[in-house]
This record gives C-alpha cells, structure tokens and sequence, in this order.
C-alpha cells in the first residue's frame, strides 16, 4: 500500500492522529447515544439540573406511590406512616420493586416529582429534610450516582389520610436492550 509522504508527518505520527481521531468518534457517538445527567452548576446537591435522553429510549412512567404503614393497628396517622423521611424509604423502596419488573433500576430514573403534605409536627409545613434524608439513601450515591432531574411541592392532602409523601417517576431504557417487560403484552 502506497501512503503519499506529507512533509511534518511520519507514518507513526499519522497512525497516532488516525487513532486519535477514530477514540474520538467513538466518544462522541457513545455520549450521544446515552443519557446525559447535566449538573447544577456549583452545586453538590443531589439532583441533576437537566437530563437529556436521545432517540432510541424508551420511556417509562410510573404512577404515584405512597406509603406502606409501618404500624397498621395504629389509629394515629402519623404512628400509621411515620415521618416523613419513614414515608420517603418506604414509597422509595415500592418504586424500586415496580421498577425492578419492569426490568429496570432506579439508576434509570431520568424525572421525578415529589408531592409533600404539611407535617403537623413542623406548624403544617412540608418537611424537606426528612424527604431528602430518605432520598439521599437512593439516589447520588457510591452504589447508584444517576440523578434524576427533580422536583418537590408541598399539597394540602394525598389520598389515603396520614400519608405525607408520594413519589411519581419517570424512566428509560435503550430501546431493544432488555426482555418485554412484565404486564406489557
């Protein structure tokens, strides 16, 4: 094979430069092929500002869920739930099983909104912290660092009386990568 001599350029350095340019591409065409999580910029806090998902997803929504009782014999409604970081786990842990038969993981939670019901223990205001404490034990950490982008509301009333928290979510999945999922045939 004839290679054309460029004054400047050896073969060894034109290899280097094909072979840059070649780990390039495919870079480039593994980042647009997969989500994207964009951080807030100069913040640590454990949500992403904006999630991109490009052509080739499918998308995933989940209703809202609210709390499991911890205590059913509890005529209490905060004894029946628990606080709000209790409910948090809880609502958590159900959108990780719905998710898992579906054959995903909360690492594919791209959205999710939070509706918070005013805690009587806080004068009727939503509490943030407790929600974030149990939130935090799901998403931006060692084990599962994707965070969806967010967001959280404080509404007069949820449904079932007593529950001050329910989660709804929003995932994907790269279409054709997994099995059908359950419940959809």
């Amino acid at each position: 094979m004839f290679l054309p001599r460029v004054p400047g350029f050896s073969l060894v350095g034109s290899v280097a430069l094909l072979s840059s340019l070649f780990t390039a591409t495919i870079a480039l065409a593994q980042s647009v092929d997969s989500v994207k999580r964009i951080p807030i910029p100069n913040s640590d806090f454990p949500i992403s500002g904006a999630v991109i998902v490009p052509p080739g997803y499918e998308t995933i929504y989940l209703s809202g869920s609210i709390p499991q009782p911890v205590n059913v014999k509890a005529t209490n409604p905060a004894e029946k739930f628990g606080d709000t970081k209790t409910q948090t786990i809880s609502v958590m842990k159900q959108i990780e099983a719905a998710l898992e038969k579906q054959q995903l993981s909360l690492s594919d939670v791209v959205m999710m909104h939070v509706y918070l019901v005013g805690d009587p223990a806080k004068d009727g205001h939503m509490d943030f912290a407790g929600m974030m404490a149990g939130y935090t034990q799901f998403f931006g950490t060692p084990e599962q660092p994707n965070k969806p982008a967010r967001s959280a509301v404080q509404v007069a009333a949820l449904a079932v009386p007593g529950a001050m928290v329910e989660i709804e979510v929003i995932a994907v999945r790269k279409r054709g990568v997994h099995a059908e999922p359950a419940g959809l045939k």
